[in-house]
């Protein structure tokens, strides 16, 4: 806790700048808000909150790894990463 006090008015946590990237992220690409309605064929229904809040807990976990520079995960496949970069 002393850290944390004694770190200065400025210095900001890395949970804080993954936050910031989280609410950047989501804004732009529209995650955690629901589909629009739209005329036709839908390829899904519209999720459930739990999915909603399940998508935004893993943005941020993906935020925070890469705010404290640990990279991005490989994909379960192990052939590329989540990011979609080949290895």
């Amino acid at each position: 806790m002393d850290a944390l006090t004694s770190a200065g008015l400025g210095a900001r946590r890395n949970e804080d700048i993954a936050l910031d990237l989280l609410k950047f992220v989501a804004a732009t690409a529209g995650v955690g808000r629901p589909a629009a309605p739209s005329t036709g064929f839908s390829g899904s229904a519209v999720p459930k909150p739990e999915e909603h809040v399940t998508q935004l807990l893993e943005l941020y976990s993906r935020c925070l790894k890469a705010v404290e520079g640990k990279g991005p995960e490989p994909d379960a496949a192990g052939k590329g990463f989540a990011a979609g970069v080949e290895k």
